[in-house]
């Protein structure tokens, strides 16, 4: 029989690119699910994954960066972020320590002020400032939009995780779980294993490369009779000088590349892995719609 205290619901994270949405939301759920950089564009996906206590079940939904587009892949992120907005129970708006409220902030404010779901206010990255200005800084976010509640985070560290939880069950209903206990996320493992090899490229290249590369994953089959995964990859830049860079002297730097990913990969999938990367190029993918549904982003979303 269901707990009749039992709550379940649905709450989204959203802020501007690189406030720390991803970084906030592996510390809440406990293990890495979405990549982190810190570099703006990270996440690219809607990302579901599921935290499950005594009190109830929480599905996160970590949404692209809301900003302005400048082309088909940056209108298909803004479409993701800002239409799950009505698909939630609560909200998460993470913003960063400042008394500056930019135009970016103020376009999300007013995407909030439209919804009817309650807003929680997550001011991240406070071991950036001095604790006496946070006070100040919170006051000036609730001139522009009115909030359920206000919590100071630092999602690197880990502090006041556990009064996000909290504010998130108050206004989550009672109702049934919507995964099972041992859930975590509802991404396939192809591509997580793609986005943990664009994070590690991320990590890796310079400033601007990253923003014109996607990871198209073309094998990942277990050895039979050997607990080994063999994956093969390809890295997809936009122009041939970036192919130079992403292979490097040598191959040096695509092996440093490969060498990071299979680690995560590995501890992810909890065996051995054999890793092969390749990198092709395929100018303006970005502005192309079949291109942008081939590696990986809904189809539902564009």
């Amino acid at each position: 029989m269901e707990n009749a205290k039992f709550k379940s619901g649905f709450a989204t994270l959203i802020g501007r690119p690189n406030v720390g949405k991803s970084t906030l939301m592996n510390h809440l759920i406990g293990q890495k699910i979405a990549i982190t950089s810190n570099k703006p564009q990270t996440t690219r996906n809607r990302i579901q994954t599921v935290y499950t206590s005594e009190e109830g079940q929480i599905v996160f939904l970590d949404t692209p960066g809301i900003h302005r587009a400048k082309n088909k892949l940056g209108e298909y992120m803004v479409n993701v972020a800002e239409r799950t907005l009505g698909e939630v129970d609560v909200v998460l708006w993470l913003v960063e320590p400042t008394d500056f409220i930019g135009k970016g902030e103020l376009h999300i404010a007013q995407q909030l002020r439209k919804s009817k779901v309650p807003v929680i206010l997550i001011m991240n990255k406070i071991d950036t400032v001095d604790k006496n200005d946070i006070p100040r800084f919170m006051d000036g976010y609730r001139e522009i939009c009115d909030f359920a509640d206000m919590i100071p985070v630092c999602a690197l560290r880990g502090v006041n995780m556990d009064r996000v939880i909290r504010a998130i069950f108050k206004y989550l209903p009672y109702g049934p779980k919507f995964y099972d206990d041992d859930t975590v996320t509802d991404q396939p493992q192809r591509q997580i294993a793609a986005e943990l090899i664009r994070e590690k490229a991320l990590r890796c290249l310079e400033e601007e490369i990253p923003h014109g590369i996607a990871v198209s994953i073309e094998k990942m089959q277990e050895r039979r009779g050997a607990e080994i995964m063999d994956i093969e990859a390809t890295i997809i830049c936009e122009k041939d000088s970036h192919k130079g860079i992403i292979i490097g002297k040598g191959g040096a730097m695509l092996r440093k590349i490969g060498s990071q990913a299979r680690r995560e990969i590995e501890k992810m999938l909890e065996m051995q892995v054999n890793l092969q990367l390749w990198v092709k190029v395929k100018k303006d993918w970005r502005d192309s719609d079949f291109m942008i549904k081939n590696f990986g982003y809904d189809k539902k979303e564009l």
